[in-house]
């Protein structure tokens, strides 16, 4: 019943008090964007929501768009500003994403939306963390955000969809606010969140070779 209903009623309702809570605080990081940046303030990219759904995620942009010779752009560790970083490490930057839950693009709570070019390296398990829309935060984010390998992580978002619960989501939520305050678990100059994905992918191939006797 809560996954069928409660919980976009839950999404609903939540997303609309933090939106009014937090809006002295969005208000200002637009302005203080605008005087830093002296352009676009708005991050917005293509990410698989719902059954792999694309959808547009929203957030605040954190860096620039600086490009080196070859004309592609630069580690993000490069192009992040000093606001950024500050911006990034209290999440400021994922509140944007309240407009996406209101939307229905996004949960509060669930797995976290990843790129699509990841979606055809996802084993048949590991699908089933789009049986549920993604979510501003989720267990994983709380049980160590960029200190989780990437198996471990696909493991929290796979069990989270297996076993939503208003209590689960309940605390999560509290955690997640902790894990705001106390700004632990994040670097704001990881490229990647965790590790590159395409990296976890060959190790996956090179255990799986090994244990097939593949040379």
């Amino acid at each position: 019943m809560y996954k069928r209903f409660g919980k976009r009623l839950f999404d609903i309702v939540g997303s609309s008090v933090v939106l009014i809570l937090t809006s002295p605080i969005l208000l200002g990081v637009v302005f203080a964007l605008l005087h830093a940046h002296r352009g676009g303030i708005l991050f917005s990219q293509s990410r698989p929501g719902l059954h792999g759904e694309p959808f547009r995620i929203l957030k605040f942009k954190t860096m620039t768009d600086e490009q080196g010779p070859d004309g592609e752009l630069l580690p993000d560790s490069h192009r992040i500003t000093p606001l950024g970083r500050v911006i990034r490490k209290f999440s400021i930057d994922e509140l944007l994403q309240l407009v996406n839950v209101l939307k229905g693009d996004m949960s509060l709570i669930g797995p976290r939306p990843l790129l699509p070019e990841y979606l055809p390296y996802y084993s048949a398990r590991e699908q089933h963390r789009h049986d549920v829309r993604p979510g501003i935060s989720g267990l994983a984010q709380v049980r160590g955000r960029n200190a989780l390998s990437w198996r471990r992580r696909l493991r929290y978002d796979i069990f989270y969809a297996d076993h939503i619960s208003l209590g689960l989501d309940l605390r999560i939520f509290f955690l997640t606010i902790m894990k705001v305050i106390s700004a632990s678990d994040i670097d704001p100059n990881d490229d990647s969140e965790i590790t590159r994905f395409d990296d976890y992918v060959r190790n996956v191939r090179l255990c799986h070779e090994t244990s097939s006797g593949v040379a």
